[in-house]
Parts: C-alpha cells; sequence; structure tokens
C-alpha cells in the first residue's frame, strides 16, 4: 500500500498535471462563488474535455475542481448572506452577522483554515478507512437511512433557538413542500394545481436563494448601509483573517469533531451536503459552551460547518470508489467518468487500481491546499466588499441571484418562486419564524418518503427494532427533549434549594390582541387544513407522507397559536415574597419577545412584584401590537431608528423592485430586463450617479452574457417580444 500511495503522489505532481489541476481549482472556486452553481454543473460541464486525457490527469481536473467548490461558496455566504451551494447555507446563519460587524476578514480566516482541516481529513479518512467502513456502509439499509433523515429533522429543535415549536412547525411544512410533484411510487400528481413546472418536485436552488438571500439583501435595502454595518471603535484594533486562523487553531477539537461527523455522513448515501452542514452546526449547538451565540456571529458556527462541509466530499467517495455506489448526483457524473476511462469501481479499486485510489486521495489534498491558499491570498479584496456602497451591491448581487436561481430548472418557475419564498422568508425573519428547518425539511423530504416505502416494504413494523436504529432513534428523542428535560431539572433545582416564604403567585389566562404573529400562524394553518383536503382522496401509497407531515404540522401549528393567543396574569394570593421568580409574556415566547422579568433580590413585596409583572404583562401586549419601536421582531437586525411604517414601506418597494423585474423580463427578456432593474434600482432607489449606474449595470450585463450564455450555453428563457419579433431570437437567442 505504501508503493502504491508513494507512486500516486509521484503521478499527481507531474508538473503538467498539476498545471490542469490548478485550472480546475480555478474553475471551481469561481463556480462556488456564483450562486446556483456548483460541482455538479462543473463535472459536467468538464467530463467531455477529458475524453482525450488518460485517467490520472482527469480525475487531476475533475477533483480539483469538484474540491474546491465548497471552499469558495463560503464567500457569498458570509458577504451577502447568500449560500453558494446549498451546502453552505449553515454557515449564513453566523457568517453573515460577523460580516455585519466588521469582522468579514476573521470569518474568511477561520472559514479557510476550517475548510482546509475539514478537506484533509476527509481524504485521509478516504485513505485509511476504506477496508473498515466496506463492513459498516454494506450493513447500513433503507432502516437505518431513514432513521438518519429522523435524527436530521431532529436538530430543527436545536436549528430552532429558542422557538422549537416554530421550528418544528416550519419543518413539517418543509416535508410537504418537498412532496409536491409526482408521486414515485403510484404517479399520483400532489399538490401541482394543473402546473407542469411542479411536477418534477419543487427546485431546492431557488428556494434557498429566497429564503436567506433576499430577506437579507432587503434589509440591507431598508437600513440603506453595506454588509458593515457597525465600524470598529476608535483604538480598537480591526479583525484580520489570521485571526480567524487562530481562532480555527484554538477550535481544533471542534474542527476535528465536525469533519469526523461531515466525513462519516459523507459516505452514507442519500445524506446529502444540505443535511450534512447543518447536523455538524446543531452538533457543535448541542456541545459547546455558550451556545446563546450562536446565530449571532459566533466564530464557532463558522468553523463547525465549513470544516464539515468540506470533510463530506472525502466521504462521498468511500462508496463511489468502494462499492460503485454514488453518494450524491456530482458522484453520480463521477462514476460515469470512472468508467469512461475504463475503471470499474469496486474491490477493483482496492486492489489492481489501488495507485488510482490514491492518486483520487492525493488530488483530493493537494486540491484542498491550493483553493486554501488562494482563498487566504485573496480575502483581503473579499473582504473589501463589505464597505462597498449598498447602492452599488444591491443591483449587482440581486442579478447574480436571478441567474442563479434559473440555472436550478432553466425555467419561469424557478424565477417565481425566488420572488415567493424570498417575500415568504424576509416576513419570517421580520416575524422571529426560523427559516433553516424550512430548508432542512424541503431536503430531507423527498428522501425521508423513499426509504419510509422501502423499509416499510421490507421490514414492516420490525424496521424500528433494528439495533442501529434504536439507537439513531434514541439520539433524535435526546435531541428534541434533552433542553426541555435539563431546564425541568434546574428549575426544580432551584425550587428545591430555595425555601419558600409564602403562598406563590397564582396565574388566570388571558387572551391576547390579534398581532402579526398570531396572523401569520392562523395562515399557515389554514394552508396546512388547504393541504390536507386535497390529498384525503388520493391513492393510500401516495397520501400517506404527504398527511402524515401535514398532520405534523397542524399539530405544530396549534400549539404555536396557543402559545401566541394566550398570556399569564399574574393573581395575587397573599402578601408572600417569592425569593427567585421569572415572568413571562407567553408560555412560549418570553426569550423572543424580550419581556421576561427576573427577580433575583431575596425580599421583596408581593405586591410590588405583581406590580412589575403587570407592567411586563402590558409591556408584552404593547409589543405584540405594531408601534413604532416596540417589536423586537420588525427590528431583528436593522437599525433601531427606523419605526414600523418606514421598515414596511422600504421593504414593500425593494419586493416591489424584484417582481417589477421578473415582469419586465416576462416581455423583454431576463438579460435586457436584468440591465434595466440594474439601471434604475441604482439610480432611483439608492441615488448613485447616472455615469456610475449606467457602466456598472452594462458590464455587470456583458459579465452574465458571457458566464451564463456563452461559457455554460444558458437557455435564455423566452419572453413576449421574442414570440413577438421572432427575428429578435434568431439573432440573439436572448429573448
Amino acid at each position: 500500500m505504501l508503493d502504491a500511495a508513494f507512486h500516486a503522489l509521484t503521478l499527481i505532481l507531474d508538473p503538467l498535471r498539476l498545471g490542469i489541476m490548478l485550472g480546475g481549482v480555478l474553475l471551481g472556486l469561481a463556480l462556488g462563488v456564483v450562486p446556483g452553481l456548483g460541482g455538479i454543473v462543473g463535472l459536467a460541464l468538464l467530463i467531455p474535455f477529458t475524453y482525450h486525457l488518460d485517467g490520472y490527469t482527469a480525475f487531476a481536473l475533475l477533483l480539483g475542481m469538484a474540491a474546491v467548490t465548497t471552499v469558495s461558496d463560503f464567500i457569498p455566504a458570509v458577504l451577502f448572506g447568500v449560500p453558494g451551494t446549498v451546502g453552505a447555507a449553515a454557515t449564513v446563519l453566523d457568517g453573515h452577522p460577523l460580516a455585519k460587524q466588521g469582522q468579514a476578514r476573521r470569518a474568511f480566516g477561520a472559514g479557510y483554515a476550517s475548510s482546509l482541516a475539514g478537506g484533509i481529513f476527509g481524504a485521509l479518512l478516504l485513505a485509511l478507512s476504506i477496508p473498515v467502513l466496506r463492513l459498516i456502509v454494506l450493513y447500513i439499509g433503507s432502516a437505518e437511512l431513514l432513521a438518519m433523515c429522523i435524527f436530521g429533522l431532529s436538530m430543527v429543535a436545536t436549528l430552532s433557538g429558542k422557538a422549537p415549536m416554530k421550528g418544528l412547525a416550519v419543518a413539517s411544512f418543509g416535508l410537504m413542500l418537498s412532496l409536491i410533484g409526482s408521486d414515485p411510487q403510484t404517479g399520483t400528481l400532489r399538490w401541482t394545481f394543473g402546473t407542469l413546472y411542479l411536477w418534477d418536485h419543487l427546485p431546492i436552488v431557488p428556494v434557498t436563494l429566497g429564503i436567506f438571500a433576499l430577506p437579507e439583501l432587503a434589509d440591507m435595502a431598508i437600513e440603506r448601509t453595506g454588509i458593515a454595518r457597525e465600524r470598529p471603535q476608535a483604538g480598537v484594533r480591526a479583525s484580520t483573517q489570521w485571526d480567524g486562523v487562530m481562532d480555527a487553531a484554538r477550535h481544533w477539537w471542534l474542527i476535528l469533531r465536525c469533519s469526523g461527523l461531515g466525513a462519516l455522513l459523507g459516505a452514507v448515501p442519500g445524506i446529502g451536503s444540505a443535511v450534512i452542514d447543518w447536523m455538524a452546526y446543531g452538533h457543535a449547538i448541542r456541545t459547546e459552551k455558550n451556545a446563546e451565540n450562536f446565530g449571532k456571529g459566533d466564530i464557532r458556527g463558522v468553523i463547525a460547518s465549513e470544516s464539515s462541509n468540506n470533510a463530506k466530499e472525502g466521504g462521498h467517495l468511500i462508496p463511489t470508489v468502494a462499492f460503485g455506489m454514488p453518494a450524491g448526483a456530482s458522484m453520480a457524473l463521477l462514476l460515469s467518468a470512472f468508467i469512461m476511462h475504463g475503471f470499474t469501481p469496486g474491490p477493483e479499486m482496492l486492489t489492481k487500481h489501488l495507485d488510482v485510489t490514491y492518486t483520487i486521495i492525493w488530488t483530493l489534498t493537494i486540491s484542498h491546499i491550493m483553493g486554501a491558499v488562494i482563498c487566504l491570498s485573496s480575502s483581503s479584496l473579499f473582504s473589501r466588499l463589505a464597505t462597498v456602497r449598498v447602492g452599488i451591491l444591491i443591483p449587482l448581487v440581486i442579478a447574480i441571484v436571478y441567474l442563479g436561481a434559473f440555472n436550478a430548472s432553466q425555467s419561469w418557475g424557478d424565477l417565481c418562486s425566488l420572488v415567493l419564498f424570498g417575500a415568504v422568508g424576509w416576513i419570517m425573519k421580520r416575524l422571529n419564524w426560523p427559516r433553516p428547518p424550512l430548508v432542512l425539511g424541503l431536503v430531507l423530504g423527498s428522501i425521508f418518503e423513499r426509504y419510509y416505502f422501502i423499509s416499510h416494504e421490507i421490514y414492516g413494523i420490525g424496521l424500528f427494532a433494528r439495533p442501529v436504529v434504536i439507537v439513531i432513534l434514541l439520539a433524535a428523542l435526546w435531541v428534541v427533549l434533552g433542553p426541555t428535560i435539563k431546564g425541568l431539572r434546574k428549575t426544580l433545582r432551584a425550587r428545591s434549594q430555595t425555601p419558600s416564604r409564602g403562598a406563590m403567585p397564582m396565574f388566570r389566562l388571558r387572551v391576547r390582541r390579534l398581532n402579526w404573529q398570531i396572523a401569520f400562524t392562523m395562515m399557515l394553518t389554514a394552508l396546512v387544513i388547504v393541504a390536507m383536503t386535497f390529498a384525503r382522496d388520493w391513492a393510500f401509497a401516495a397520501r400517506l407522507m404527504p398527511m402524515t407531515s401535514a398532520c405534523a404540522a397542524l399539530v405544530f401549528c396549534c400549539i404555536v397559536l396557543i402559545e401566541q393567543l394566550f398570556t399569564r396574569d399574574v393573581v395575587a394570593s397573599g402578601t408572600s415574597t417569592t425569593p427567585s421568580f421569572e415572568a413571562s409574556a407567553s408560555m412560549g415566547d418570553l426569550a423572543m419577545a424580550g419581556a421576561g422579568v427576573h427577580f433575583s433580590e431575596p425580599r421583596i413585596n408581593a405586591d410590588a412584584q405583581l406590580n412589575v409583572i403587570a407592567k411586563a404583562n402590558a409591556s408584552a401586549d404593547a409589543n405584540a401590537s405594531l408601534g413604532a419601536h416596540g417589536d423586537p421582531s420588525l427590528h431583528d437586525g436593522l437599525a433601531s431608528s427606523l419605526d414600523t411604517r418606514t421598515i414596511y414601506i422600504r421593504g414593500m418597494r425593494f419586493f416591489a423592485w424584484i417582481a417589477g423585474a421578473l415582469a419586465t423580463a416576462a416581455v423583454i427578456g431576463l438579460l435586457p430586463a436584468l440591465l434595466i432593474f440594474m439601471l434604475l434600482v441604482a439610480r432611483f432607489e439608492f441615488g448613485e450617479r447616472w455615469r456610475t449606474s449606467a457602466m456598472l449595470s452594462i458590464a455587470m450585463t456583458i459579465a452574465l452574457w458571457l458566464v451564463f450564455g456563452r461559457i455554460f450555453s444558458t437557455p435564455w428563457p423566452q419572453s413576449l417580444i421574442g414570440d413577438w419579433l421572432p427575428a429578435l431570437r434568431q439573432l440573439g437567442g436572448l429573448v
């Protein structure tokens, strides 16, 4: 084995192969930066160019490109809150807040160092574990994969912060969205409403860009500031990328754990990149101290998601190389490249072609080093984008987001989904509804249904009696119930240590006034009920999973609605004092509503307590209504100087521009519409000069035409003007 590894190293260090690998790395970095593109697009583009290359050189090019798309997709996730690929969605939660705080360079340094460590770890695991994991992977069946999906969904409780019921409701709704389209068992069309676009399910890319990207861009447009909203204080040294590298070094144990988790999950077919980084992020929240800082710009969130995101590439190659079983779509394309060059994945790759296997391992390692060095050397340039004026940045980024969303299935439906879910995502953000569970449910839905159907057919009810399944389900149960149990034990311990000095205050329920939170929950509940009425007439196999997820969504929505409708008032039962008492404005949203009152003084008169609590309840009701500055959900991430009316006017104006660009594209074509959109938004919405607006718009349009039209041969969506004047369509193909 050592001889084969050394021989493979000498092959890969050939100057020509290194040069070709560097070209693949540069292309992969470029693809990762553009939202919606990734390894699949790059592999499909490059495979035809490897026909006349030998196998070693071909894999140097293909793996050099595929390995580093997960490095550069980190850049738009940090700067714009736009995940370059779905695997970088978890990075947005802490990376983008760091950029807002003026610490983009620190985030870049930590992310690149973690990516490098995770990538090398994945390659090392591939080198050491193929013989061992052969038995493990072969033992894993559909029942174990189903349990993995359940465990992934259990992470919703962690990802939802202090609103787990909202997270579970959103995740269940995401499961319902994933089931839209043709049922794989019976062919029943589920919730398609006669739309051909929805027959093949809802594409993940436009939904992800809508849920995460557009709300962040909308907030930038509302506040009229760049990405870095907080300026460094005078006399305080600005953070650098080397600060981030040192952060990664200090949290080496977190990198090791998350890299191992990413590599091991990557070795399981069906567990895609969109799930792995969320699992690693949830693991970090559950195991790290001071987890309340996650989601607010905690560098550990960046380290956890990025290390697992890159380690999974080595894991993906384990079943692909050893068993000919691709772990995802990109690995399926790579499998075709294996066969095209005369290599049969399987036992031969561990015996006869062992040098090829080690060539793959060395290529992964060297590619990650190249990608990290290139990104670290250019991070200062990228971090300067955080200080660019919002009038220049937003129009250009939105144009890229439009093209990235369109490349999902190259249909008008992609653009409509982008705008629709962008508005939904912004409303969810304003009302403090967690967004990550929606994407997690959307990703896991079809996988969950497939493994459930297969497991039920093979094992019946006995699928829940398999040892590995039992262990995974117990872990999922602990993820959901663990925080509640810990909180209850902490409360009981505090009460037992503090003797009561009199009668405890009593509570009575009071119905709250209707507000936007309650209205949104009612609307979500109504949508679930309508969906259930459509599903009840389908065949049993077609409605089993939709009705299950819809019932779960209905239960969780009702729980959230009850929490929002009723508050607890305190009624005096005597003149006793309470050593430690915490009043909440609602049963479930204390931390979110910010109306909690904590009494820690040992002796406080009960009447004084009740007066303060009554004021807290009144304040909670006032905050729940749409006061000028009273609703924290409306000011999440926004300057406190903005009143509610300004927030909503600017927000609606932003989405009016977005919808107007889509309507214009339907008439004159997507690329001309984006040119007009960038010009008018920069000039009239943000007050940029005509010369600046025109130059940037024209330059960006030419760049988009070259990249998408010429390099990727994107078939531009057909517009009305092309139908009216077919000669225009024949000339440029843009309309």
